[in-house]
């Protein structure tokens, strides 16, 4: 079956054409003979011979909807731009080249994981939207379909508090229980009454995060667009023509069932394309940039609370930090985790979000707004650049790195250069620094909540040293986080450490 383009025929305004006649004929005899799947070495996801829309499937991560696996692929990283490898990505153009595992990493780690196993997820844009700044009535939606949808509060979202002071940017956010994209631009003009600069922001809404990295290039052209020619909205018709989903009947506007946030529903829709948006890898720069107190957020991630990090723009490398956080709380163990809150991924947050976030038991979002600080009745842990910090005085001590987490990380680090070494030294691309990030956290948190559940069903129910050892963990330094761990996940043992016993 072969795989129709994700352009819609308006969709090309700003293609470059052919150098040569030569090359154009070559493209003309593409479109009509399309060629056979690519090779391994030239796959790019979600690329395939499977109908539209599919991409390899991924392990699912019981109670937590969060991917096992990175992808079925590793991605080989190229210089190329995010913009780029997107682009590439939609029309399926050569890339960055794919290699599918096969025997050992963590291919061998999963043997029931199969790159040839897919799913099958259709366009479902429920709408496409412009907003610009107006210097007297500040953020306002200019243009948007169906005519009928309700974006009430996209106008703040799309265009992040204080991006006056930059050119771009990209925005994930959600709205309702609709996952958005925006990219942001801003360009200086010669008028008074813009008083010499113009904002807009170009976005769609989907049910899922699946499909927003698809769209990212072409949402970055049309704000150049609409900045450079304002009101010429042909080419987002067209998109939105092409892409509209078809959702169940409820009536007008996004008044909808939501999506049910299952495991599977967020497992497919997280994080292979967003590791495609982010060419230097979201999962490796984020724990580059906390370095060892990346195990004090994992341990908060794992307790499902309630995390806010705070950046000044741009926000868009922000919110794959939003995305990563997450992704530390992976448990794949089934039937563990089905009474521990989601760790839900807000993205992008402002002050119209408030009444939304006080209703959530647990979250990870980001805001460019220091007024949030102040809130404090609606996080348990704020994120200020590589500050992790806790206004709640009972979990004042998991801020602390122990000799058990320095090790973790350790280890963590020896596994990151040895796989670097053998990439470049054996050529080896089974396996990145997102799979390998991923999985780590996934088999260390399996191995906790597996020798907690394991104690609980035996006939001593009573947690020693040597268990908390066999955990990674310290004896000492962690019993407030097992004593919170086993609280959460409601585990009911007794946990007795140098002659101290508390059920």
């Amino acid at each position: 079956m072969v795989k129709q383009s994700d352009r819609a025929p308006l969709l090309d305004w700003e293609e470059i054409p052919p150098a040569d006649a030569s090359q154009a004929a070559q493209q003309q005899q593409q479109q009509q003979h399309p060629p056979l799947p690519p090779s391994r070495e030239e796959k790019v996801a979600p690329k395939s011979s499977q109908p539209p829309g599919r991409r390899p499937a991924a392990v699912t991560v019981a109670g937590t909807g969060w991917s096992t696996a990175a992808t079925a692929a590793a991605v080989t990283r190229g210089p190329e731009s995010s913009a780029t490898a997107a682009d590439r990505s939609v029309n399926g153009s050569p890339g960055r080249p794919r290699a599918e595992p096969h025997g050992s990493g963590r291919h061998a780690l999963f043997p029931g994981l199969s790159s040839r196993g897919q799913w099958e997820e259709k366009d479902q844009i429920v709408a496409v939207f412009v907003v610009t700044f107006g210097t007297r009535s500040g953020n306002m939606i200019e243009w948007f379909l169906p005519h009928d949808v309700n974006l009430d509060g996209v106008e703040f979202k799309s265009i992040a508090s204080g991006s006056h002071r930059i050119t771009s940017d990209f925005i994930y956010f959600r709205k309702g229980c609709y996952f958005g994209l925006a990219c942001f631009a801003n360009m200086p003009v010669d008028s008074e009454l813009e008083r010499g600069a113009r904002m807009k922001s170009v976005g769609i809404l989907s049910p899922s995060y699946t499909l927003l990295y698809r769209y990212m290039h072409f949402l970055e052209n049309q704000v150049r667009h609409q900045l450079k020619c304002p009101g010429q909205y042909s080419p987002l018709e067209a998109f939105y023509e092409d892409k509209k989903a078809v959702l169940p009947p409820t009536g007008k506007g996004l008044v909808t069932a939501c999506p049910t946030w299952s495991v599977t529903t967020i497992n497919r829709c997280m994080h292979p394309e967003m590791k495609i948006t982010h060419p230097a890898g979201c999962m490796s720069q984020f724990i580059q940039f906390f370095g060892e107190h990346i195990m004090v957020l994992w341990k908060f991630a794992l307790l499902r609370k309630r995390v806010l990090i705070f950046s000044p723009p741009p926000i868009g490398v922000v919110c794959y930090r939003v995305y990563c956080c997450c992704c530390l709380a992976n448990v794949s163990l089934p039937g563990i985790g089905v009474s521990v809150p989601e760790l839900r991924p807000f993205f992008y947050i402002n002050i119209a979000d408030i009444p939304a976030l006080e209703t959530e038991l647990s979250y990870v979002a980001c805001t460019t707004e220091k007024i949030f600080e102040e809130k404090k009745e609606l996080y348990d842990v704020y994120v200020d650049n590589q500050n992790v910090k806790t206004h709640r005085s009972h979990l004042q001590p998991l801020l602390r790195l122990n000799a058990a987490d320095k090790e973790k990380y350790r280890k963590l680090s020896e596994q990151r250069q040895m796989l670097l070494y053998t990439q470049e030294v054996d050529g080896d691309c089974t396996t990145n620094e997102e799979d390998l990030f991923i999985l780590f956290y996934m088999e260390l948190n399996n191995r906790i909540v597996q020798i907690l559940s394991d104690v609980a069903g035996s006939s001593d129910p009573t947690l020693t040293s040597e268990h908390v050892r066999a955990m990674g963990l310290d004896p000492q330094g962690d019993r407030f986080f097992l004593l919170e761990l086993l609280d959460v996940y409601q585990i009911d043992v007794a946990l007795v450490i140098d002659n101290l016993c508390c059920s």
